[in-house]
């Protein structure tokens, strides 16, 4: 195992060439939300900043938990190639899109319709370590449906969903979607 203070030029190539990446956060209390993500929606922004694409999902359990206390990791591993499991230590917060930096934040990202939030995170630490055990896994495509279903929806009808399924974790946490919008 290795430590670092800073996203080095070797782990944010190794980043780049990854298809899916493991999001984690938990608030004081509750239950621990881990998500596996993928898509075209993570970017290292500089040796102490990503962004991470945050899309429409049936909870929105990330934003609860950052509102409480911004803990969160990200984890990636790889599936082929050398071996290695990669976690990014870091405080986050959202950004909705009527947020002030909104605009400059989704610039770095692919037009995606199920797009909800961005979130920000400050690497704290930087942690890697052998993944020897990590079987090797062939990457087929990218997944369309959540997309196509965004589509299908169109803005007022993802309003209307993330009202329903996004405003409260399911520890009754609130995610403040609405303000955002």
């Amino acid at each position: 195992m290795k430590l670092y203070d800073h996203i080095t030029k070797r782990i944010e190539k190794f980043i780049a060439a990854q298809k899916i990446f493991f999001v984690a956060t938990a608030a004081d209390h509750g239950r621990i939300n881990l998500s596996p993500k993928g898509m075209d929606s993570f970017r290292v922004i500089d040796k102490n900043k990503v962004l991470w694409l945050n899309l429409t999902g049936s909870g929105n359990e990330t934003a609860a938990h950052l509102n409480v206390n911004g803990r969160i990791t990200i984890m990636f591993c790889s599936f082929e190639g050398a071996p290695m499991i990669l976690r990014l230590y870091g405080k986050g917060s959202v950004i909705n899109p009527n947020d002030d930096n909104w605009a400059d934040a989704v610039a770095n990202f692919p037009v995606l319709a199920g797009t909800r939030q961005i979130i920000d995170i400050d690497i704290e630490t930087v942690q890697t370590s052998c993944g020897m055990s990590i079987p090797y896994f062939d990457f087929k495509e990218e997944r369309l449906e959540l997309d196509n279903w965004a589509k299908q929806k169109g803005k007022e009808g993802l309003k209307d969903y993330w009202k329903e399924k996004n405003e409260v974790s399911i520890d009754g946490i609130p995610t403040k979607i609405q303000e955002g919008y």
